[in-house]
């Protein structure tokens, strides 16, 4: 089924709760945040045409950062019809890069070469058209062999404020995107992924959605950035509107612990959450493997979320009874 089919079924399936009266969830997730000022009634369905292909792209860019005192780079890769369809706006992916690495890791040969897994998501219909970024998560000293990024507000840089708000204001200006957090997520591998969780938590108010590919989540320098003891610490309504996919390979054995504490902590806070194993290690192999596992699950709260908008822009009640 393509994108296109699904979304005439969300429709008829909203349709038909209309008719019926009901007054419960739409769908069995924690209610999302409702503003018709800025929650889009529809997503793009120019997924699946034959020469989808042709029109990825992926590119450099540059902007001058106030928080970091220097020009800053990210990647972008825009959807499929960006330029023919000019009215349309786009759910955002933000992809963290990992240890002594930079924004082109996730794209490049050898490494992520997630534009075969994106295009492949957006042909099936798995991963509605969206922006993708990937952002610089070095701070002030640069890439290196010998330390890992500092996705946090730290002596060397606000990296986590210059990715999380000023990088998301960059590209709110730049870009057709949709402005509601429902429709941004953000993820990355290893110490990326510590990043995505640090800083997707530090700003709620841009993004619900959270994936991490052998992540950790306790880090040296303290609670505030530590992902399992910051997120007890966030308001209850930020907390129902988040989702976190999480997953790590079975020979990963430090990391997919620190995935299993933290999905328990999640569950706990009862905060929705997918936590997966699979065959593998802490590898580029293993990302690239996988990097289709955490999209589909950004792309169904994608749908999610629309069709969230759609029960509500026909007046159906969505919040728990």
């Amino acid at each position: 089924m393509n994108y296109k089919q699904s979304k005439i079924i969300l429709l008829v399936s909203v349709l038909t709760l209309v008719s019926c009266n009901l007054s419960q969830n739409v769908v069995a997730k924690p209610p999302l945040q409702q503003d018709l000022k800025t929650t889009p009634s529809v997503l793009s369905t120019k997924s699946n045409t034959g020469d989808s292909a042709t029109h990825l792209t992926y590119k450099i860019a540059t902007y001058d950062s106030q928080l970091m005192g220097a020009n800053r780079t990210y990647g972008v890769s825009l959807p499929p019809g960006y330029e023919q369809n000019p009215k349309q706006r786009y759910p955002v992916i933000f992809l963290l890069h990992g240890g002594h690495g930079n924004p082109s890791d996730w794209f490049i040969q050898n490494k992520g070469e997630a534009l075969k897994t994106v295009e492949q998501l957006y042909t099936t219909g798995k991963l509605p058209p969206s922006i993708i970024i990937t952002p610089d998560g070095n701070d002030k000293r640069g890439s290196s062999p010998y330390r890992d990024p500092e996705y946090i507000d730290g002596p060397n840089g606000k990296v986590s404020t210059a990715v999380g708000d000023e990088l998301v204001k960059v590209v709110q200006s730049r870009y057709r995107t949709l402005t509601n957090p429902d429709f941004w997520a953000i993820g990355g591998l290893s110490s990326g992924a510590w990043g995505a969780m640090n800083v997707g938590l530090h700003n709620v108010n841009h993004f619900s959605i959270l994936f991490s590919h052998s992540g950790y989540f306790k880090d040296k320098s303290g609670p505030t950035n530590s992902p399992i003891i910051y997120i007890k610490s966030i308001p209850t309504p930020a907390k129902k509107r988040l989702r976190i996919y999480l997953d790590s390979g079975k020979a990963d054995i430090e990391e997919i612990d620190e995935a299993k504490n933290f999905s328990q902590v999640l569950n706990n806070l009862k905060i929705y959450n997918l936590f997966r194993q699979f065959p593998g290690s802490h590898t580029w192999q293993y990302w690239r493997e996988h990097l289709a596992d955490s999209l589909t699950f950004v792309g169904e709260q994608f749908k999610s979320a629309e069709m969230e908008s759609m029960a509500h822009n026909v007046g159906i009640n969505n919040k728990n009874p």
